[in-house]
Parts: C-alpha cells; structure tokens; sequence
C-alpha cells in the first residue's frame, strides 16, 4: 500500500523534530556534563518512585500476589524509598550513584582484562600473535584502575562522549528525515 505525500512530510518532520531533540541533549551533555549527568539522576529518581509506588498499590490493591510476595514488597519498597532519597538529595545521590556505577564498571572491566590475558597466554600456540589481545586485555585494565580512581571525572568524560554520539545520531536524523522530505516531493 503506497504512503502518500502527507503522510511522508509528517514523517519527516518528526523525524527532524527528534533529531533537533538529540542534538539538544546532546549539546546540554558537551557543554554542562555533571548537570546532564544530574538531570538524569532526577528522571531516574522519578523513575524509581513511580515504580516503587505502584509496585505497591498493584501489590495492596491490584491482587497481584506472586511466589516471592515479601521479595516483591522488599523491592519495591527499597525503589520507592530510593527515589525519594534521589529526589530529596540529588548532589548526594549523584555523587554516590557516579561512585557506585563506576566501582562497578571498573571492578568488571579490570576481571575482563585479566581474563582475556590469562587465556590467550595460557593459550597462545594456538593464535598467530597474541600481542594484540594481550594489548585490549592490559587496556580494559587500565580502564577499570581509572574508573575506580576517578569516579567523577570518569562519569564527566563519559557524559560528553554521550553527548558527542547524541550529536552524530541528530545529524543521522536530519539526513534521514531530508530524505523522507524529498520522497515525498517526488
């Protein structure tokens, strides 16, 4: 079924609408990092409260009882409570979130090195040259050391590179909805 003029123009539109959305974000992401980076603590604060509390009135009023009733109860009790705690202090909880995440991405990025050395040593007659996996293992290394030395900044330098990709992903919008544009021109 073929999609008319109209509806393409819409489409486009949208599209560009979304882009210029992106390339919003992504600029606020470059330019102010840490209060990108506290914008979405705020929506992900919202984000808990939300969920936490209907979890709980599906749980009270919704009969939504399960095997793991308390588990449930626990959980979104802690998610509620959470995300008042991020609403109530977002300073707070961003510096403890930033240090929590990247604690945790470090401590896994620093076993991934270790792993992806110890194999390729314990089995380097079977590759032609192992320098280059033994090179990206000692990277994933130094990448975790850093991200659990340096929460913050690791969290700064991650925001604009975010934002860096939010940008190239509008421009891929804005080209996307100029082609749409001149389809339906056609």
């Amino acid at each position: 079924m073929p999609v008319s003029s109209e509806t393409k123009k819409r489409f486009a539109l949208a599209t560009a609408l979304r882009g210029l959305l992106m390339l919003a974000a992504g600029l606020y992401a470059v330019i102010w990092p840490l209060e990108a980076f506290a914008v979405l603590l705020l929506f992900g604060g919202i984000l808990l409260l939300i969920d936490g509390a209907l979890g709980l009135w599906s749980l009270t009023f919704g009969g939504g009882k399960s095997g793991n009733y308390w588990f449930d109860v626990v959980a979104n009790a802690a998610s509620l409570l959470l995300g008042v705690v991020i609403l109530i202090s977002p300073l707070l909880a961003t510096i403890f979130t930033v240090t929590f995440i990247s604690t945790l991405v470090g401590l896994a990025a620093i076993f991934v090195g270790v792993m992806q050395v110890v194999v390729i040593v314990r089995e380097r007659e079977s590759y032609l040259r192992i320098w280059p996996v033994v090179l990206s293992g000692a990277s994933y290394v130094l990448l975790g050391l850093v991200l659990l030395l340096f929460p913050l900044l690791s969290a700064w330098v991650g925001m604009i590179i975010g934002g860096i990709l939010l940008i190239i992903f509008a421009i891929g919008l804005f080209g996307w909805a100029w082609r749409i544009y001149q389809a339906s021109k056609a």
